[in-house]
């Protein structure tokens, strides 16, 4: 009896072993949250087409002078320069899959992706890339990522006029299908217990059971000749707006009010509706959040009493991914933030300061990364005072 109880406790320990070693390997394995699609598990092999000696957006530009305006501002542009990219991608053990979408072209990597040692396509076997050209992998995600396919231009409209062949396409200007081989991700994985995937903009629409349409509002309609010397025609402007763009954050915000006096007293409240997005605001990555400060000055501006709201979605992400919270703002949802007033004859108020803040990065991930931003990380997009 004695050696059949010892044996069972010896299995006992031994499955807690494994189960604590397991643990540890949960909490300190690589961490992989999506799934690697054929569409982005290698970069993308184009042919310079006929008439261009090359696939850079300067070039383009020579024709395309408002296009590649527009484009020079966006953050296709910056994809691969922008600082607090490099420092997290540094921070993340630069991994190749990140270079998929943030230089997708083959020319633009130091080097090609032969294979891969894993059935996950995140250990891909390399070897020095010949046809790396250094000046296009500083254009980001530049205009041949859409536009090349077989060596030739691909877009919504044929030419005769172009210097190079042009191939139609109208499903270019259709919902998603620009944007979908970098924009929609997959986390079904076995260890992700995820409503939406943690990029999960797409399923943030199905989910309101809308249809999916990214142009409305990222390149707006524009009637304008595609090329110098060209007739006028309709079109998309080439901004790629989002949460860099304060005005189009704002534009999606509708901010109401109302103070109501009772018998308990008087209470402010704020009102914030996500009226121009499909999506929830913020989306994208999980860092972007927005906050609500609503403050009371006395007569002399001094500060009597503050609360802060923050709206974003928690994510655990280890020993397993799991949703926590997502207080976020849901399309056409309104949500309500009240403030009380309180009623001291001593130190009466004088105003009511409110700050709609949207943030692009969460200041504790900022330090874990040692991101030294040189740029706000956070901007106001709703900053109003009441006088009381």
């Amino acid at each position: 009896m004695k050696k059949v109880r010892n044996k069972k406790r010896a299995i006992g320990l031994i499955a807690l072993l494994i189960f604590a070693l397991f643990m540890v390997w949960r909490l300190v394995r690589p961490l992989h949250f999506f799934v690697v699609d054929e569409r982005f598990a290698r970069p993308m092999a184009v042919v310079i087409p006929e008439g261009l000696s090359s696939l850079s957006a300067e070039e383009c530009g020579g024709c395309h002078e408002e296009i590649y305006a527009e484009w020079s501002g966006s953050m296709h542009a910056m994809a691969w320069t922008d600082p607090y990219f490099q420092v997290d991608y540094r921070f993340d053990g630069s991994q190749q899959i990140c270079l998929n979408c943030h230089i997708p072209l083959e020319n633009q990597q130091e080097n090609r992706v032969i294979g891969f040692r894993d059935t996950e396509k995140f250990d891909p076997i390399l070897e020095p890339n010949p046809d790396f050209d250094a000046d296009l992998q500083q254009e980001g995600v530049t205009c041949a990522v859409c536009h090349v396919e077989d060596g030739k231009i691909v877009g919504p409209f044929g030419t005769e006029d172009a210097p190079h062949p042009v191939v139609v396409d109208r499903e270019m200007t259709a919902g998603i299908n620009a944007c979908q081989k970098c924009h929609v991700i997959s986390g079904e994985r076995w260890d992700t217990f995820l409503r939406i995937p943690p990029c999960g903009t797409v399923a943030e629409i199905e989910e309101g059971g809308r249809e999916i349409e990214c142009l409305e509002c990222h390149m707006p309609a524009v009637t304008r000749p595609v090329a110098t010397g060209m007739d006028e025609r309709d079109g998309r402007r080439h901004l790629f707006r989002g949460g860099h763009d304060p005005a189009m954050v704002k534009s999606a915000l509708t901010v109401s009010h109302e103070i109501e006096t009772g018998p308990k007293g008087t209470r402010f409240a704020l009102v914030l509706t996500n009226t121009g997005a499909d999506h929830y605001l913020p989306t994208g990555t999980p860092d972007r959040h927005l906050t609500v400060e609503i403050r009371l000055l006395d007569q002399q501006g001094e500060l009597l009493k503050e609360e802060k709201h923050t709206m974003i979605r928690r994510i655990l992400w280890r020993p397993f991914i799991v949703d926590l919270t997502d207080t976020r703002l849901p399309p056409n949802q309104p949500r309500r933030f009240d403030f009380d007033l309180p009623s001291d004859p001593a130190t009466p108020a004088g105003s009511l300061e409110v700050t709609v803040s949207y943030h692009l990065l969460e200041e504790a991930r900022r330090k874990r990364i040692g991101y030294q931003n040189r740029e706000p990380i956070h901007y106001p997009i709703y900053l109003r005072r009441f006088p009381l």
